[in-house]
């Protein structure tokens, strides 16, 4: 059935058709010649029907075989463009002749090798363009007009994986009433911006929040024909920059707060000495006092934060060599005594371990750690309660240290800003005033840059109107 509904069947059997046309036509007029002029017409008949026969046949088979020849480089034609149909665009039609065949196989074969060539340009770039999308640490999403994610790069899937798992609050009708049809598969952070790429036609940068998280967005449209496809949108997490920025101005605000304070007193006080408002030598004493102190405290300050500056840049001067923590502890627990009788607070110096030895570590640097964290103790324990200084040889993490613990029984710290304690001019008691030390704010943020350029670690525990404990950890061996 196959055959006869081909092309070689159709003409075939149309080559047939005609040649018993012929045949016919010619018996009917010869035949009644034949009989008319023939003596022995019956031989002349069953000839001129052996002939027909014989011509027919031959006629039909040579036809069949022509066709046959014609139709072979055809099917070999429709192999070759089917294999490229499936993606073999190496295929090609070896077929050597001088007619129309020849040359509709020469052009089948010149542009199979141009759409090969084409095609491998294509995966060449499509390998270039996957390569760049993998290499980029930003994540990269693509999406069309209807908000369905086209392309994206291993950053870009992880993100939308995180964000997917996120329980989102109830939407707005100001930032995501686009989301009615057009822009389902865009994650909610960038639904907004989505619809205002699409609506000017133009890039658009942005900062979204998403949890603790910030991230910078620039998202373009892309183009077809002059005719807006989608939208590309490229994003790069900068939590910890705007946290930075964030802590730079909270850093010169109180700076400026911090110098400003004993300024103004000190301005204040001098004006009263120029105005002559001391009535006596001992109230000119006292208003000469305060602007020592405060200048005092000033200087204090200033120098705390050229020290953060000198640490921050990495030119921390430790003159390491082996240091005698029990000596150390001792004279630290001396030098505080004479405080702790005035303000009648016990002080303890418990030593669990008789020798404690660092082996490459600063003393000055130590002793400076010690006494900021004591101060800070004296300072908020109340009278009638206790200090212990508590020291002892470890094994941690697999490496001996020397933990030293500062306890206190004072007001403690809330538990939400224990976190924060080690910044710079934190303070966890906002209704705190100044202690008779006048506290920069920056004795903290100091201890901890000490202890970690030691190769140690600080930490500090505490309960509401219970205490604080600060622990430090330094290392035995050198680092």
């Amino acid at each position: 059935m196959n055959f006869w509904r081909s092309l070689v069947g159709k003409l075939w059997v149309t080559i047939i058709c005609l040649v018993a046309v012929v045949l016919m036509t010619l018996g009917l007029f010869l035949l009644p010649y034949i009989d008319s002029n023939f003596a022995n017409s019956g031989a002349i008949k069953r000839l001129f029907m052996y002939t027909a026969l014989i011509g027919f046949s031959m006629t039909t088979f040579f036809a069949l075989f022509l066709f046959t020849k014609i139709t072979q480089p055809m099917h070999q034609v429709i192999a070759a463009a089917d294999a490229i149909r499936r993606g073999e665009y190496g295929k090609r039609l070896k077929l050597v002749t001088s007619d129309e065949i020849g040359e509709l196989a020469t052009s089948f074969n010149h542009m199979a090798a141009e759409l090969e060539g084409t095609i491998r340009s294509l995966n060449h770039e499509k390998g270039l363009l996957s390569s760049v999308l993998r290499s980029m640490s930003d994540p990269v999403i693509t999406f069309d007009n209807e908000g369905k994610i086209v392309l994206t790069n291993p950053h870009g899937q992880s993100l939308l994986e995180s964000w997917n798992d996120l329980k989102w609050e109830q939407e707005g009708e100001d930032d995501f009433e686009y989301v009615s049809g057009e822009a389902l598969g865009v994650p909610r952070p960038l639904r907004l911006l989505f619809r205002r790429t699409l609506q000017d036609g133009g890039d658009h940068n942005s900062n979204v929040h998403v949890r603790q998280d910030v991230w910078s967005v620039h998202m373009t449209p892309l183009y077809s024909d002059n005719q807006i496809q989608g939208t590309v949108a490229v994003l790069r997490d900068v939590t910890e920059e705007v946290r930075l920025e964030k802590m730079r101005r909270d850093f010169l605000a109180n700076v400026s707060h911090e110098i400003r304070t004993p300024l103004s007193m000190m301005q204040g006080y001098s004006e009263a000495l120029l105005d002559g408002m001391a009535s006596s030598p001992e109230e000119s004493s006292e208003l000469v006092q305060v602007i020592h102190d405060e200048a005092l405290r000033m200087g204090r300050l200033v120098k705390d934060l050229l020290d953060l500056a000198r640490m921050d840049a990495g030119h921390t001067d430790l003159h390491k060599a082996p240091v005698n923590m029990t000596e150390l502890l001792e004279r630290i627990y001396r030098k505080f005594s004479v405080r702790a009788k005035e303000r009648d607070i016990e002080l303890h110096c418990i030593k669990k371990s008789s020798e404690l030895w660092l082996h490459d570590a600063d003393e000055d640097k130590l002793e400076q750690v010690l006494t900021n964290l004591l101060d800070n103790a004296f300072r908020h324990t109340p009278a009638g309660k206790k200090i212990d200084i508590v020291a002892d040889w470890i094994i941690y993490a697999n490496r001996s240290e020397i933990e030293v613990e500062v306890r206190d029984e004072g007001v403690g710290i809330p538990s939400e800003d224990l976190p924060f304690i080690f910044e710079r001019f934190y303070k966890a008691d906002k209704a705190r005033v100044r202690g008779e030390s006048g506290g920069t704010g920056l004795g903290l943020a100091i201890v901890k840059n000490i202890v970690e350029s030691h190769g140690g670690h600080i930490s500090a525990a505490s309960k509401l109107g219970e205490g604080t404990c600060f622990t430090l950890r330094l290392p035995v061996e050198k680092q």
